[in-house]
């Protein structure tokens, strides 16, 4: 008896953890919207959309300011910076436009969360860089770099259980993941990897914190997802 009972205690984290990294589905919670084109949210769902993009711009945010690598799409843009005349915003803009268009075949939807990710998440960049601290110490670049990586999978959680409709990139990681059916964690690893890859060949710049946000962020929007389901499992009628 006592046997088995040690066997099973040890058996839980693992469990648990493989809970966590294998989420397959945008839990339905408390403030989750009945539907993506819902223009007049209730508050909660509004506050929790606002909330996420937030976070996911300062994680953007803590990743510049920690100097040894951006995210995947940001070194794309860069990439495309390099093969062109236009700035980086614009690039970042034409590769939103390109990943909206890829939504077409998967049959996603654009909603007012896909609009306030494309206004919210810049308007965080531009505020935070200030007021961030730039190390110039590695380990202390590296804690700065993961925190970015944590918020944008927190703030990833938050906004994509608003139901409002995902930001250009979520919303290609979630049709991708309806379509093959694989976790959330292995649909995302695949899209960072491939997209700083051809980043990369088309010059744009790439360091260890590109490598931390391409292998964490799946795991970390995974386990945003879990926690959130976890902790507000009850959903209620939106109006």
């Amino acid at each position: 008896m006592r046997f088995c009972w040690q066997t099973k205690s040890q058996d839980e984290p693992r469990f648990a953890s493989m809970k966590i990294l294998t989420v397959r589905t945008v839990p339905v919670v408390k403030w989750s919207s009945t539907h993506p084109l819902n223009f007049a949210p209730r508050t909660p769902t509004l506050f929790y959309l606002v909330l996420g993009l937030a976070l996911f711009g300062l994680g953007e945010a803590l990743l510049i300011a920690a100097a040894i690598g951006v995210s995947p799409w940001i070194v794309l843009a860069q990439g495309l910076v390099n093969q062109s005349d236009i700035s980086i915003g614009w690039a970042t803009f034409s590769v939103s436009g390109v990943v909206l268009l890829l939504w077409l075949p998967l049959k996603q939807q654009p909603g007012p969360g896909t609009l306030l990710n494309a206004l919210i998440i810049p308007v965080m960049i531009e505020l935070c860089m200030p007021l961030l601290p730039k190390p110039d110490a590695l380990v202390l670049q590296l804690m700065e770099a993961v925190m970015g990586v944590l918020c944008v999978g927190v703030g990833s959680g938050l906004y994509l259980t608003a139901r409002l409709g995902p930001g250009p990139r979520d919303g290609l990681m979630t049709g991708l993941q309806q379509l093959t059916g694989y976790p959330v964690s292995l649909v995302r690893l695949f899209l960072e990897v491939s997209v700083v890859s051809i980043g990369w060949l088309l010059g744009g710049t790439a360091g260890i914190g590109t490598l931390l946000f391409a292998f964490g962020i799946g795991p970390s929007v995974s386990a945003s997802l879990y926690a959130v389901s976890v902790i507000f499992s009850k959903p209620t009628q939106d109006q």
